[in-house]
């Protein structure tokens, strides 16, 4: 198998690991850890085996100086507000919900980019914003919920909001993708988040009775800890080494796919007409938005 090969095969498997997270963290929150105190045990995990990792292969493991500052606001939009709100809303919408809703991401890139970095928002980009937005607004107005969630319209808030949230990072993030290893950028990034983190949700994660915990539940924390986050994270980091940040970005339309599949065969959550054409027009967005657009760092870097 060729390099160009076990690219696609790392990525399309980083992806699929993404999409059952949205089903598995349902398993354990809130019932077993909650949201916050979930997120704690995820940055933790995470920071400890990144740094295994450095340790196995040492390099210049610092940053400047000057880029402190930058570090620390990727690390508040891409670790702790995202993930925060990410599991947070998860547990209170429907994986399907989330899955789609988290498809906005590179539509709120545009956005973002326009305003802070002064891109040019073309006739394709507004009118695919246009279409997103439909499908977003109709996605979480829909009276519809079939599916296991207990706030739906919340959990849909919150989701959308850490959508945001990512969009600012994946900007932000560029002018360190391009000074830096993405593993370093990384490893910091996840370092400075997980002491924000720790603040939010370590009283949520001292109340864990961990003695009570099955070893089908263990299992789960497993995979969303090693697989979802520390596992998946390097699987795309390879993907942007070989094939480029565009085309690892792409594989994150199959996402919402693979989700629905494995929500419906785990929570018999309900495929809908609604959900249906809600897909279609954020599809649809995602795609004029992306027409003609040149390849940009970062941009194939996920965080379910």
């Amino acid at each position: 198998m060729g390099n160009s090969a076990k690219a696609h095969f790392s990525v399309m498997a980083a992806n699929l690991i993404f999409a059952a997270n949205y089903s598995i963290v349902k398993i354990v929150t809130p019932s077993i850890i909650k949201p916050f105190g979930l997120n704690v045990l995820r940055a933790l995990v995470s920071v400890f085996m990144f740094w295994g990792l450095y340790l196995m292969k040492p390099s210049k493991p610092g940053i400047r100086k000057e880029d402190l500052g930058r570090f620390i606001i990727c690390a508040a939009t891409g670790i702790v507000i995202n993930q925060l709100l990410f599991i947070k809303g998860l547990s209170l919408t429907t994986s399907i919900h989330a899955s789609l809703l988290s498809l906005g991401t590179p539509v709120f890139i545009t956005i973002i980019a326009a305003w802070l970095l002064k891109e040019k928002l073309t006739i394709n980009k507004i009118a695919g914003l246009m279409l997103a937005i439909a499908g977003g607004v109709l996605l979480i107005t829909a009276k519809e919920f079939a599916g296991h969630g207990s706030d739906i319209f919340f959990g849909d808030m919150l989701v959308l909001i850490n959508a945001i949230s990512y969009g600012f990072f994946l900007v932000l993030v560029r002018p360190l993708m391009d000074a830096y290893s993405p593993i370093h950028v990384l490893r910091w990034v996840f370092t400075l988040g997980t002491l924000m983190i720790l603040l939010f949700g370590w009283n949520q994660f001292l109340e864990v009775e961990w003695k009570t915990i099955s070893s089908y539940h263990w299992v789960a924390l497993g995979f969303i800890t090693i697989g979802a986050t520390f596992l998946a994270y390097l699987l795309n980091v390879y993907g942007i080494k070989t094939l480029g940040s565009s085309a690892t970005g792409t594989y994150i339309y199959t996402q919402p796919v693979f989700a629905a599949v494995i929500a419906a065969l785990a929570f018999g959550e309900g495929i809908t007409i609604t959900k249906i054409i809600s897909a279609l027009l954020i599809f649809a967005g995602v795609f004029v938005v992306n027409i003609n657009m040149k390849d940009e760092s970062g941009a194939g870097i996920d965080r379910k």
